[in-house]
């Protein structure tokens, strides 16, 4: 097979022996779905270092746990020697991929997508330094991580330049049969519009531009990408011959002016020198150019990944917390922990194996669970994060939350239910706890209140209440609510303003 051809070549199980470290690691994964040329690649990536880039689309101001499967790949690149690009769609997110999607996109400000991708970089800054540090824990010098944004690329791109040098390589034929834009056509009350149709132009254009200028010879994503990847690589294909054309013949010329002594431009002598480089790395194996997609990660009961009662689980703490994600971990179900330790941690997969064969042995300790929840918050929210997480469940279960932080109070007892009361019936003696309780999700009327405290089932802030009890101000958790338990699990806050 020709090693620039862009035939798919879907791969469970490899037809060849791997032999680059990067490939035989996301084989045992399961994180190879689909590549270009798996054995040219496999050869190309074992015969020095390689670029690799993935693409971001900035539609918010944070990613989600969808979206880390793409960072933990261009990660684990890193870990084994290569160099990854991050590139922040700023261009193409004006524009809006329309995979995966039943509908239009509204279309954002500029200001809007530049201030999303820079939130988005802040928050990945976590993952790149764990990936940092197990590279070197490996003994391998970790390359860096790059990020770029298309609009610097795209923005100086005219209208007659984009459908001259790019729009006459691409089919409309073969376009309008992906099925990104074939689910669209046939929907007559949504169709797609010629923007959203135009995003595999500019996205094939990206790969383009990666490879000539910064020698980058894969791309990766996700298996709903493989469209856009293909058609990055036909794009490369289709014009590679030209430049090469273009780059000799500017040389000759060059050298024919100076033995001349004829004076030259520097504008000049600087297109020859990009042209001699682009050169140079054609005859140093970057003319090579792949695509590899990996499975997108399900969960084994059919319900949709990276969703909870509350929504999405994002990256950004300021969208999702750091007792929020730990606890997203924590609640795994046995069928997919082995799957999330491999895709979301660093962690080898001979250790992988022996932790399954651990918790197969005793499942009701759930040591993979708290593994992964470990090693998935550390890697994105740092290790201290971690501990207050850790802290913060710790005192949950235990119904000693006195102690905590107000902020990570707010994170832990998020999920539960909430009222909101005047401030003003705490005051003087207070309001009666069995007055109190029938407003609240833990009992429907004051005769159940009273039996609950009776029995001694409700607590206040962890403490175990009494009839007679009534709440004061002294009982408010910094100085804004007070948290109300019914046996183990159903936690109340009630907020006083």
């Amino acid at each position: 097979m020709n090693p620039t051809s862009p035939t798919s070549n879907t791969t469970p199980t490899p037809a060849v022996e791997l032999k680059s470290s990067f490939l035989q690691d996301m084989h045992a994964r399961g994180m190879i779905h689909q590549s270009s040329d798996l054995k040219e690649l496999d050869a190309h990536l074992t015969s020095g270092v390689r670029k690799a880039y993935a693409g971001f689309d900035p539609t918010a101001d944070s990613l989600t746990i969808g979206n880390l499967v793409t960072v933990m790949a261009l990660a684990r690149f890193q870990i084994h020697g290569h160099q990854p690009i991050a590139l922040m769609g700023g261009g193409t997110g004006l524009i809006g991929d329309p995979s995966g999607k039943s509908a239009e996109r509204t279309l954002m400000t500029e200001e809007t997508v530049r201030s999303n991708v820079e939130s988005i970089q802040r928050s990945l800054d976590n993952v790149w330094k764990a990936a940092h540090a197990k590279a070197e824990s490996k003994g391998i010098k970790p390359q860096p991580l790059t990020t770029v944004n298309n609009i610097d690329w795209l923005k100086g791109l005219s209208y007659l330049d984009a459908l001259r040098n790019i729009g006459k390589h691409f089919s409309v034929n073969q376009m309008i049969v992906r099925d990104s834009v074939k689910d669209r056509l046939n929907n007559r009350e949504q169709g797609i519009s010629y923007t959203e149709f135009s995003y595999m132009i500019l996205q094939a254009y990206d790969y383009k531009h990666l490879h000539n200028n910064e020698a980058v010879t894969l791309q990766m994503g996700g298996s709903d990408q493989w469209g856009n990847i293909l058609s990055g690589l036909d794009l490369i294909h289709r014009r590679s011959s030209v430049e090469e054309i273009v780059r000799s013949a500017t040389v000759l010329m060059l050298q024919s002016t100076i033995q001349k002594d004829v004076c030259i431009s520097d504008e000049m002598i600087k297109k020859s020198r990009q042209l001699s480089a682009l050169g140079d790395r054609l005859a140093n194996g970057h003319q090579s150019a792949f695509g590899l997609t990996w499975p997108l990660v399900t969960k084994a009961d059919g319900g949709k990944f990276g969703k909870t009662e509350s929504g999405a689980v994002w990256l950004s703490p300021k969208r999702t917390s750091p007792y929020a994600y730990y606890q997203f971990w924590l609640n795994a179900a046995d069928a997919d922990v082995e799957r999330f330790l491999k895709v979301f941690t660093f962690i080898d997969v001979e250790e992988i194996v022996a932790l399954m064969q651990r918790h197969a042995a005793n499942p009701g300790a759930r040591e993979a669970q708290r593994t992964l929840a470990q090693h998935a918050t550390d890697i994105l929210h740092g290790f201290t994060e971690r501990q207050k997480a850790e802290q913060a469940a710790q005192a949950l279960f235990a119904g000693d939350i006195v102690s905590l932080p107000i902020e990570t109070l707010r994170d832990a007892l998020a999920a539960a239910p909430t009222t909101q009361h005047p401030r003003a019936q705490l005051e003087g003696e207070g309001v009666a706890l069995i007055d109190l309780l029938p407003q609240t999700s833990l009992c429907k009327s004051k005769t159940e209140a009273r039996t609950f405290l009776t029995d001694g089932s409700i607590s206040v802030n962890g403490t175990k209440a009494t009839l007679a009890d009534r709440l004061t101000p002294t009982n408010l958790l910094g100085n804004e609510l007070i948290a109300l338990r019914r046996g183990k699990k159903n936690w109340h806050v009630t907020r006083w303003s």
